[in-house]
């Protein structure tokens, strides 16, 4: 069973991943795709980023 996941999940491990890092400036969207990539293995690139 395939269980959809939320955009709270992904914001949740792109902060974990960036602070961990040391919570370097201008990379919002790299530690977005990480979790992303983290949280959904086979999603494609083309899913929406997130605003603002």
């Amino acid at each position: 069973m395939d269980v959809p996941v939320t955009e709270e999940q992904i914001r949740t491990l792109a902060f974990y991943l960036w602070e961990k890092d040391g919570s370097p400036e201008g990379r919002a969207e790299e530690y977005w795709e990480k979790a992303r990539q983290q949280l959904v293995p086979n999603a494609s690139s083309a899913e929406p980023k997130p605003a603002g």
